[in-house]
């Protein structure tokens, strides 16, 4: 963890500059807050897997999200829908997600489009689609490791407001909690993906001592 400390400046920086309103600070770290974490990734595992495709995606939905108007949500959303398919295609690689956790995600996907359909006009079927994903992607997650469930459930949670604001509905302290729960869950899920591959690698210790001789077989035996 002490090779993460770069991700905690640009995290910090990231989080003044949302709360001051300071669009240069943004600029200046949300678009490398995906790359510090790949390249720990890049690092550790050496080699590019579907999570390392994530996040260069993530990069590119980072960056679009920083200009203002409808295409570029648009493109930023078409940017994370990779992210989540790569994190999919990860997650589902290593292990089947317990049908409770689908279920759950399934129907919190349907309830949230439900509640927010009338309100979000022309993003109503882009938005369905990306949730979606994102709701696969958290409910694949819940069969990795709880630190990786936990950066799926708030991916969820941060785009999910998201949702609200295109919705028309921003909560107090809207932008640090997107930001927050964000750069959480990219934390948790990179981390996380990087200690159960270091488990899935680790070699199996050899049992030591003799191997047993095998009995001798009674002649009438058969």
């Amino acid at each position: 963890m002490r090779r993460l400390w770069p991700f905690g400046v640009v995290a910090a920086v990231e989080l003044i500059g949302v709360a001051v309103d300071s669009t240069v600070l943004q600029w200046l770290a949300k678009p490398l807050l995906a790359p510090v974490l790949l390249v720990h990734l890049l690092r550790a595992r050496r080699r590019v897997d579907p999570v390392a495709v994530g996040l260069v995606f993530a990069t590119g939905g980072d960056v679009a999200l920083l200009v203002s108007g409808d295409t570029a949500f648009l493109v930023g959303m078409v940017c994370f829908l990779c992210t989540q398919v790569a994190f999919l295609t990860a997650f589902l690689r290593h292990r089947r997600p317990p049908l409770v956790a689908v279920a759950s995600y399934l129907a919190c996907w349907a309830a949230a489009n439900a509640l927010l359909w009338n309100s979000l006009g022309p993003l109503r079927l882009p938005i369905l689609g990306y949730s979606l994903a994102l709701s696969l992607m958290a409910a694949a997650a819940a069969g990795v490791s709880r630190r990786v469930a936990v950066g799926g459930a708030l991916f969820l949670v941060s785009d999910l407001l998201i949702g609200l604001e295109a919705a028309g509905t921003r909560l107090p302290g809207h932008g640090l909690a997107v930001m927050t729960t964000y750069i959480a869950a990219l934390l948790l899920i990179t981390t996380g993906w990087v200690a159960v591959a270091a488990r899935r690698a680790r070699p199996t210790p050899a049992v030591d001592g003799p191997a047993p001789r095998p009995r001798p077989v009674p002649g009438n035996a058969r």
